[in-house]
């Protein structure tokens, strides 16, 4: 089916084309995002360890991860420049009435990346040209900037959640205050749970892949280390993640109580309403879900009597339009998080009652999956916060049908972006491939040590 036909069968073909191109970018940047994020930190802590202990495979793994981080750098660079061009070019209805509301941190966002790039290329180019704690020295920025990128392009979008900063006289925006608007009230919440998924997603992403080896039987000191380092910052991190997600619920509850209603599929507006899990709904109502007593009025407002809005209180143009959808990623993200947070509790109980990791091949098991499920909660998190906001690009100011592109011709830019991020996958892929398959120093003995070193 040509994809004019297909776009047209809804009836709204800019709305659907552009929520369906950027959801695309959006869905595939942020995980290099993440690692751009992420991998930084876990590169400086395994080059610590190895001018500290002056042990070869902490310093292998950190070169290895440096050329690895380079990689998704690069890719990562060019899928970021595809976003900023969809943001002008698909929601200009947006950009061109609130452009100066919310262009501060997307300013703020490119000199974060830029300092990014610098001294990711010195870091690089430093290896054997620098002091080793000169060199170290130098990736300190990279992790800093990484942070700081993800902390004001979050901003941007939390705005979209809780839209401040700005009066509306007349039609016309008065009183724009660029720095409330980036401080608003979603602005903490969020930006913390972003920037500990992005950390959970590397920790435990890179420990799937040392996880996929050893049970293939690479199990030398070597692969242990590789595993064991991101996987127990990831593990350290999940608690205060499920601390941080239960933040961001209580903002929703108190600024976006339709989203509320959405994620927990309910229906009517109810004191000591009940918390639902899995389902769906349809007709108006949640079918075959479990139901815990008084359980979301205890969650959303630390009462049990409290009441709780329902999707009654909002006129059924204003509800988002996919409500199992919304219901249904909520609830399959807190249940990968509640499994994260089992993997680590098991690796915190093995070490300390026998100082080893389990020797189970069940767990090097659930360690190969913890990557995947990371990167699906992650992305199930961004379904919940951007499909619960629908119809609103900009929450109760501004419809997605206002503010797309009306020109004609912009369905065609879905496909033309699917297939560039085809190509960039592909390349991608191969590229690592060849890194894990070439020697990352040439002509270093202490590649070769590596493999006799044997897991305690």
């Amino acid at each position: 089916m040509p994809s004019a036909v297909l776009f047209a069968a809804t009836g709204v073909v800019n709305p659907v084309a552009a929520r369906s191109q950027m959801g695309l970018s959006l869905g595939a940047h942020i995980i290099l995002a993440c690692f751009g994020v992420g991998m930084p930190a876990v590169i400086l802590f395994a080059e610590w360890r190895g001018i500290r202990t002056d042990d070869p495979t902490y310093r292998l793994l950190a070169r290895r991860w440096a050329r690895v981080l380079g990689v998704l750098f690069a890719v990562g660079a060019v899928s970021g420049t595809i976003l900023s061009i969809e943001m002008g070019v698909l929601w200009s209805g947006l950009m061109s009435r609130y452009g100066q509301v919310i262009g501060l941190p997307f300013a703020i966002e490119g000199i974060a990346f830029f300092i990014e790039a610098i001294f990711l290329g010195i870091y690089l180019y430093g290896w054997d040209r620098l002091a080793p704690r000169t060199h170290l020295l130098s990736g300190v920025p990279i992790v800093v900037a990484g942070v700081a990128s993800a902390f004001f392009v979050v901003c941007a979008n939390s705005w979209m959640n809780t839209p401040v900063g700005f009066t509306v006289n007349a039609g016309r925006l008065t009183r724009v205050d660029p720095w409330a608007a980036m401080f608003n009230p979603a602005s903490g919440p969020e930006t913390t749970h972003m920037i500990l998924a992005a950390l959970m997603v590397t920790g435990f992403g890179v420990a799937s892949v040392y996880a996929v080896a050893m049970i293939r039987g690479r199990r030398d000191r070597y692969h242990h280390l590789g595993m064991l380092i991101p996987l127990v910052g990831a593990s350290i991190l999940t608690p205060f993640q499920i601390v941080a997600g239960d933040w961001a619920a209580r903002m929703v509850a108190d600024h976006q109580p339709t989203k509320l209603a959405a994620m927990e599929g309910l229906v009517k507006t109810t004191k000591g309403a009940p918390e639902a899990l899995g389902g769906y709904y349809s007709g108006g109502q949640l079918h075959d879900a479990i139901k815990i007593p008084d359980g979301l009025s205890i969650l959303g407002k630390l009462n049990p009597h409290a009441t709780i809005t329902g999707l009654d209180a909002t006129p059924t143009a204003d509800r988002p339009p996919l409500i199992t959808l919304v219901h249904l990623s909520f609830d399959v993200m807190v249940l990968i998080g509640l499994g994260l947070l089992a993997l680590g509790a098991w690796l915190g109980w093995t070490w300390w009652r026998h100082h080893r990791t389990p020797n189970t091949v069940w767990f090097l098991r659930a360690v190969a999956l913890s990557g995947i499920a990371a990167t699906a909660a992650m992305e199930l998190g961004w379904i919940v916060t951007e499909v619960g906001r629908q119809p609103w690009i900009v929450y109760h100011v501004l419809r997605v049908a206002n503010a797309v592109n009306p020109e004609k011709g912009v369905q065609y830019g879905f496909w033309a972006v699917l297939g560039i991020y085809a190509i960039l996958s592909v390349v991608t892929v191969a590229v690592l491939r060849h890194l894990t398959r070439s020697r990352p120093i040439p002509a270093a003995p202490q590649e070769a040590d590596v493999e006799s070193f044997i897991v305690a």
